[in-house]
């Protein structure tokens, strides 16, 4: 429905104060004058709520609602994701698996393909779940991938996979994600929760009372562009509030990080440099340093934690590797003199001082140590649960720490079958092999299928994987070791992906299904994560483009090949779903917000609620222990776990070590043959890899069409590079073309190329150069340790030369190679 001025201002004179945005969602002078070639029309996304003007079936013009005062430039990408030439547009059969009716592993990857209808495509999906459910079983089938599905509660395209198979027959599901697998798995057992995707203290709270404020390899200017629903950027005006308190010297902010990240840039706060992979051995020494010249809370310890005594025993070299952890120990592993380390631990008790750690520094081998570490050090402070003290582990991630209203979102499609729903399929053998595992070991379980590995105190083994099915989620963005995931899918038969851009995942599959984008449909999406801020209409923009259908329509034909299509829908439409899904959060909020008839909303598009109280994390823990006692096992907070100690593993035992990495630079393994490291943290300007196919949008950041490797200036010129220049990057996992920028935020012997870059390999070969610039073409594919068995992209070295000679095309982009 067309958003105008006049029926914004007609829909909004009877409501309630609560319900009204005010004048803020008021078209500007300039978007009136525009009225006449089209009408506006409100809408959200990962990147925040915009207005846009549609004039002759096409999206013109895309601007913030004025309810955002701090918008991302990202929303200039989004008219280049929906007319992207990289559109899934028809539904596309890989030639050789359609010609030889087998997997025809040897030519996976080549990227040529049929033009097939939708009935065929949907006939050969349904086929394929029919052949592996019956030759093989449940085992067979992966379906439990998921990843940053568009916005929107209704067209959640992950749950519309997973109930529509779900109606066929079981399949192998996963634990865990790629962006907190290792913090996710250890903080339970530390502090009793995940944390990561925990409300934190209040960002008031924490300017208010805060003397000292670690940006733990935390990025949060770069990283809350983004949310996991509409995102409001709310916590930049925290972040203006803290730069200006920096200024004042009020507040002494330290970025703890190997490079000079997008916030201290903008904070201009005091910067600690750490190697690489090495803050477990700064932080022992930290540590020992506040035993040691006892400031450490010696009353917060007694009445809140458990095992301090043996993980002091490690520290002063009285067990395990008998190395006393001193500050000169330290500094030899990490680059901060022993000076600079006792200093930096007499200021973290010198006042009220918050930890806010960032997730990169937990993707990598032994990942969950520096976590724990972390709640080690907050615990010997001795300031959790007091506002502006303490630690937290996602205050860069959708605006946590923007206080919450309290409003109950909408529910989401279902993702389950109904109660009393059977599958067509029952059988639930899977035959001795596990039926979840780890998020990022399916690659080793197509490479190793009946290998038995440990996870988290269990032993898994890893099933004979067939068929998998990706909806939304594109692995060959977030997994790691680009040429290894060659091998494995070789291993597969059949591959279906349902996407609107053609990714490396649709041209690595045998069907491909366009869906369209979020802004060819209907839908409703909470406004603001964590703060709750309100909820937003997400008006369809223009209708789907090509041959693509929204996944509601898919996978309701799909089903229809099975007679549950009634049951799939539950007999229902696009819009009786979106206002189901809407009445029901209306009943949730009443007598607390006051939200009008569906149609009311719908014409006005935004319903503002405000902000919420400040709060702050474990503060009712710090209070009474006791009666608000932690998840963890014992109740308090778990320096040494006896848990984890009796599953015996080697690289996490039961307190926190420092373990060297399989590869580290400045003298580390590996160092002398690829001596970089190479730093893949989420990029600046798109979400993981969505917005890499927006063309105008990707020129703006592009160097030479590939994507940048940030460079030393010192480095760059021992290499003979300049700005701008094409440089190849390599170790013995691959190689790849990305463009130089060289920068002095980056110390010598660390490279940045951020990830979410599109692979784009010059053919199918293993060892082939991707020529756009993915790091996982580079990135070790090993789990952090036994226990969370996640994501270790991070721990990685390689070398890089000026490349000389006349540079491949870039083929991450555009559509297949289609073949008559």
């Amino acid at each position: 429905m067309a958003i105008t001025r006049r029926s914004f201002l007609k829909g909004t004179a009877g409501a309630g104060v609560a319900s009204l945005v005010g004048p803020s969602l008021l078209v500007s002078a300039s978007a009136k004058a525009a009225e006449t070639d089209g009408v506006w029309k409100v809408s959200g996304s990962h990147w925040g709520a915009f207005r846009a003007r549609v004039w002759a079936g096409k999206v013109q013009e895309i601007k913030p609602l004025e309810v955002d005062k701090y918008p991302t430039d990202m929303l200039n990408g989004i008219k280049g994701i929906i007319y992207s030439p990289s559109r899934v547009r028809y539904p596309m059969v890989r030639l050789d698996w359609l010609k030889k009716h087998k997997y025809a592993a040897e030519t996976r990857g080549n990227n040529r393909f049929v033009r097939v209808t939708w009935d065929e495509a949907l006939d050969l999906f349904y086929r394929e779940l029919e052949r592996v459910q019956k030759d093989y079983g449940p085992y067979a089938l992966h379906a439990g991938q998921t990843g940053w599905r568009q916005t929107g509660q209704m067209h959640s395209c992950n749950n519309h996979m997973q109930r529509a198979i779900g109606m066929h027959g079981y399949s192998v599901k996963k634990v865990g994600d790629y962006s907190t697998g290792a913090g996710q798995t250890i903080l339970p057992y530390v502090l009793g929760s995940t944390e990561v995707y925990a409300q934190g203290t209040s960002w008031e709270l924490i300017l208010e009372n805060s003397d000292n404020i670690i940006l733990w390899a935390n990025d949060p200017v770069k990283n809350l562009q983004v949310g996991w629903t509409c995102e409001t950027h709310e916590s930049f005006e925290y972040l203006e509030q803290l730069k200006q308190k920096v200024a004042d010297k009020e507040i002494n902010v330290i970025s703890v990080d190997p490079v000079k990240n997008k916030t201290q840039r903008y904070l201009e706060n005091d910067h600690i440099y750490v190697n690489p992979q090495s803050d477990v051995a700064f932080m022992l020494g930290l540590a020992h340093t506040l035993y040691t010249e006892d400031l450490y809370d010696k009353k917060f310890i007694d009445t809140y934690c458990l095992g301090f005594e043996d993980f002091v025993n490690y520290v002063t070299g009285k067990t395990k590797d008998k190395v006393e952890k001193t500050p000169e120990w330290a500094a030899d592993i990490c680059g901060v003199s022993a000076d600079k380390i006792r200093e930096f631990a007499r200021m973290l008790v010198n006042g009220r001082t918050q930890l806010l750690f960032g997730w990169c520094i937990q993707r990598q081998e032994h990942g969950e140590q520096p976590y724990w570490m972390g709640a080690v050090l907050a615990a010997m402070i001795g300031q959790i649960g007091l506002p502006g003290g303490g630690v937290s582990y996602g205050h860069h991630y959708s605006g946590i720490g923007v206080p919450s209203t309290g409003f109950a979102k909408p529910g989401s499609f279902p993702l389950n079958l109904d109660q009393g729903q059977t599958p067509k399929y029952t059988n639930q053998d899977f035959k001795g092999y596990s039926r979840v595992i780890p998020v990022a070991r399916w690659v080793d379980s197509l490479l190793e299928p009946g290998k038995v590995i440990n996870a988290n105190g269990a032993k898994v083994t890893l099933p004979d994987i067939k068929m998998m099915v990706f909806s939304g989620n594109n692995p060959w963005h977030h997994h790691q070791d680009r040429n290894r995931m060659k091998k494995a899918f070789r291993h597969l038969h059949t591959v279906v992906a349902i996407d609107f851009a053609w990714t490396a995942t649709c041209r690595h599959a045998d069907i491909v299904l366009p869906a369209c984008t979020q802004f060819e449909r209907n839908d409703i999406d909470g406004y603001g994560a964590y703060s709750g801020r309100g909820l937003l209409a997400m008006h369809k923009l223009v209708d789907p483009l090509f041959q693509s259908k929204t996944d509601f329509e898919i996978m309701t034909e799909l089903t229809r090949r099975w007679g549950r299509s009634e049951d799939y829908t539950r007999g229902m439409t696009e819009m009786e779903w979106v206002k189901s899904l809407y009445d029901d959060c209306r009943a949730a909020n009443k007598g607390k917000f006051d939200m009008p008839e569906f149609d009311e909303f719908w014409e006005q598009g935004l319903l503002d609620f405000g902000k919420g109280k400040p709060w702050t994390r474990h503060a009712a823990f710090r209070e009474d222990p006791e009666i608000n006692a932690l998840g963890t096992p014992s109740g308090f907070i778990e320096i040494t776990s006896r848990t984890i100690g009796k599953m015996g593993y080697k690289h996490c035992q039961e307190h926190p070590m420092w373990f060297e990495k399989t590869e580290r630079s400045h003298g580390g393994p590996g160092s002398e043959k690829h001596p970089y490291w190479l730093q893949s943290c989420h990029p600046d300007k798109r979400l993981h890899s969505q917005m890499c196919e927006s063309e105008e949008f990707r020129a703006t950041y592009a160097v030479q069409g590939r994507e940048p490797i940030y460079i030393n200036p010192t480095d760059a010129k021992s290499k003979g590079i300049k700005d701008g220049d094409l440089v190849r990057v390599f170790n013995d996992r691959g190689q790849l073309l990305a463009g130089a920028v060289v920068t002095d935020s980056y110390a010598p012997g660390v490279v940045r190329i951020e990830e979410g870059a599109w692979y784009g390999p010059l053919n199918e070969k293993i060892g082939a150069i991707d020529t756009y610039g993915d790091p996982n073409t580079l990135t070790m594919d090993i789990g952090s340790s036994e226990l969370a068995q996640a994501t270790s992209a991070n721990t990685c070295l390689v070398d890089f030369e000026k490349f000389v000679g006349e540079a491949p095309p870039v083929t991450a982009f555009g559509g297949p190679i289609e073949v008559s």
